[in-house]
């Protein structure tokens, strides 16, 4: 009940968030996909998936990314690969261009005994820089 696979199952039995939305599901069973109906998750599996789908809230935005939503070719460092995911690039790209008032994250799933070359950790502190800039709130009357 409180593994690792299902906080968001938690977080939407509590009434914690107004909405879910997860991209790049790649593997989603019948309970799963159960859950999703009951709570209204939108979910965007990546056989469905197009990189120019553009993102906004009017809610807050809490980005938690699996790095596992990265294809094994740019993230061998997670810990349950699997073939036809994102690029880098793709989800930078998902970043850069959504909209809305982004109050945290986080990133998930790094797992260096996988990756001795460290390019699924040098991915994820990218990704965690590009959220943390879209965080940043320029204000010019600051000096």
């Amino acid at each position: 009940r409180f593994s690792h696979a299902c906080p968001f199952a938690r977080i939407m039995e509590n009434r914690l968030i107004k909405k879910l939305t997860q991209i790049g599901i790649r593997g989603l069973n019948g309970h799963q996909r159960q859950q999703a109906d009951k709570f209204g998750v939108e979910i965007i599996e990546m056989k469905n998936f197009n990189v120019n789908t553009f993102f906004q809230s009017k809610y807050p935005i809490y980005i938690s990314l699996d790095l596992d939503v990265l294809d094994p070719a740019f993230a061998p460092g997670v810990s349950h690969p699997e073939a036809g995911g994102l690029s880098t690039r793709e989800v930078l790209n998902i970043i850069h261009t959504m909209e809305g008032n982004i109050v945290g994250a986080d990133i998930v799933e790094l797992n260096p005994k996988r990756d001795p070359l460290g390019i699924t950790a040098m991915a994820a502190a990218k990704i965690l820089k590009e959220i943390a800039a879209k965080m940043v709130v320029y204000d010019p009357n600051f000096i």
